[in-house]
């Protein structure tokens, strides 16, 4: 919220899409799930197309792009936590400590707050966030019990397709030539993880098969 406040649309958003590349990165050390270079590379390619629809300018770095920078580690850092946290927690103490927390910390604040929503529909609104807060909140933590965080890092950059057909549904902004090229990168990218995993886990399997049935011929 404090880097929208200073920074363009596209500078906040081509800076938040670094953290997969981070989260990739932190997976490793941290949690021992290290990515091979094709998934790297694939990565790589996928943040070329967010950086392909952002076309984000060069400018001057300000305190705007520090908060960008730190609301990006600070997210990637929650994701690594999560995948950590999620094979001993379950996924509903996750969700709610993750939104007391903030909320202890916040409620003081509130009194200085200049500003609350007028009306019903804003009230709405604000509710709607906490729901669809809550609700991909809990998405999340199922995701990271079933596959890794490498495996993951990629579909971020699926959000930026999301944000191309909202705008044409909702707003009727029809993407340019660049943004479709983009997207195209985007899920170019995303799909070729998906067969990357997919033939790792068909492989080993089918090296622990062999590896069987060779001790067995020697017992």
């Amino acid at each position: 919220i404090l880097a929208l406040k200073t920074l363009q649309l596209a500078e906040t958003t081509s800076i938040y899409f670094f953290g997969p590349m981070v989260i990739t990165a932190l997976a490793g050390p941290l949690l021992g799930e290290w990515a091979g270079w094709r998934r790297w590379l694939a990565i790589l390619t996928g943040f070329v197309g967010v950086l392909i629809i952002t076309r984000p300018g060069v400018g001057v770095f300000g305190i705007g792009h520090l908060f960008a920078l730190g609301s990006m580690l600070s997210n990637s850092f929650y994701v690594v936590m999560t995948r950590r946290m999620s094979s001993t927690e379950t996924s509903e103490s996750l969700i709610l400590f993750s939104a007391l927390a903030p909320s202890v910390l916040l409620a003081p604040m509130l009194a200085f707050a200049p500003t609350l929503p007028h009306g019903g529909f804003q009230w709405f609104v604000v509710l709607m966030l906490g729901v669809f807060g809550a609700g991909g909140h809990y998405l999340l933590v199922r995701a990271y019990r079933l596959a890794t965080t490498t495996q993951l890092a990629p579909f971020p950059y699926s959000q930026m397709v999301w944000m191309i057909i909202a705008g044409w549904l909702i707003f009727h902004q029809f993407p340019d030539r660049w943004t479709l090229l983009g997207a195209a990168i985007i899920v170019a990218s995303g799909l070729y993880i998906i067969h990357r995993e997919h033939r790792l886990r068909v492989r080993n399997p089918a090296s622990l098969d062999t590896e069987a049935e060779a001790l067995a011929k020697k017992l």
